[in-house]
């Protein structure tokens, strides 16, 4: 008889096959929402995990269901030897996904095309160079933009990662959205989202309705696009744009019944959900030479429906418990 193949599966029944890795806490920005304004402190060598340690866990969770890896940060692209790293998980047989803020792409995207990774997602917040001086308070714009536009040179399938902040960023959605006329690529915009340390409340927001109304007003029809399945955002297309925008509403529309996904952090912490407090250790007992499966198919049965428990609202007393949104990897 042959046994049956064990899967992450949650007590709502939600099976888990999306694992988020963050590769370090660090990042050669230092985006005010992401990255408290006092800095963090950075986490030690020895409590990060190795590569090698990296590709056995990712493994781990490849034998139990796992078929999608995306790699986070910080900015992955600044972990050494991540050359190495990426293409020893390109053998795994999953779809690898990046999230970058792009400024060293350049020096990755022939040995991403080699092993197939052509999934990229960018943190690009303005299409203004001032403003993304002033949010990211670092000077990479037009490294940034070179690299965006070469990656879609290149055919690499590309999605802008927009978190809206009302007086911030927010009267630019309109910019970005006509990036889609002619541009083969997804705007998906984010609604600010509160962390440890980055001054969170939602009159700072922008809800999902907003964009919509904004979206509509200045380009016309909107055609809603099916939802992946597992998918955060909902889909849609302006009529006659060659690309396409989405909406991650974590805020005013959780999307957390169909939630696939599971995330661990550059020192080997299980979390459940980007919002949870409670972590499961799984660097410790691996250098202890302990088997990961049950420690992890027990861990999923924690996890609580939406939000780590905060259906109704964003409890600061909750959140600012968790980490910082850097040292989490989105």
């Amino acid at each position: 008889m042959i046994e049956e193949r064990k899967q992450i599966v949650d007590n709502f029944g939600r099976p888990h096959t999306y694992l988020r890795i963050s590769l370090t806490d660090r990042c050669n920005l230092r985006c005010f929402y992401c990255m408290p304004e006092d800095g963090i402190q950075l986490m030690d060598k020895p409590s990060i995990m190795t590569l090698e340690e990296i590709i056995s866990l990712a493994t781990s969770f490849r034998d139990l269901g796992v078929d999608t890896i995306r790699l986070t940060g910080g900015e992955p692209l600044v972990r050494k030897n991540f050359g190495h790293l990426v293409e020893e998980l390109s053998k795994l047989g999953v779809t690898l996904k990046i999230t970058t803020n792009g400024i060293v792409l350049d020096k990755y995207l022939d040995l991403f095309q080699k092993i197939g990774l052509k999934k990229i997602n960018f943190s690009l917040d303005t299409l203004d160079k001032a403003r993304s001086i002033f949010i990211t308070k670092r000077d990479f714009y037009d490294r940034i933009m070179q690299n965006l536009e070469k990656a879609l040179e290149m055919g690499m399938h590309i999605k802008l990662n927009i978190v809206l902040i009302k007086g911030v960023n927010d009267a630019e959605i309109k910019d970005f959205i006509a990036l889609t006329k002619h541009k083969n690529l997804v705007v998906k915009f984010i609604e600010f989202m509160p962390f440890k340390g980055n001054e969170w409340d939602w009159s700072k927001g922008v809800s999902k309705q907003e964009i919509l109304d904004t979206v509509e007003k200045k380009f016309g029809k909107i055609e809603v696009l099916e939802n992946p399945k597992h998918s955060t955002s909902t889909n849609f297309k302006v009529a006659g744009h060659t690309g396409s925008f989405a909406i991650v509403s974590t805020i005013t529309n959780p999307f957390c019944s169909e939630c696939n996904r599971i995330r661990v952090t550059a020192d080997g912490k299980m979390k459940n959900c980007l919002f949870a407090n409670s972590e499961t250790d799984l660097l410790s007992p691996m250098r202890a030479g302990e088997e990961l499966s049950p420690i992890i198919l027990n861990a999923i049965k924690s996890k609580k429906h939406s939000r780590d428990g905060m259906d109704v609202k964003m409890d600061a007393e909750h959140y600012e418990q968790n980490r910082s949104m850097i040292s989490i990897g989105g």
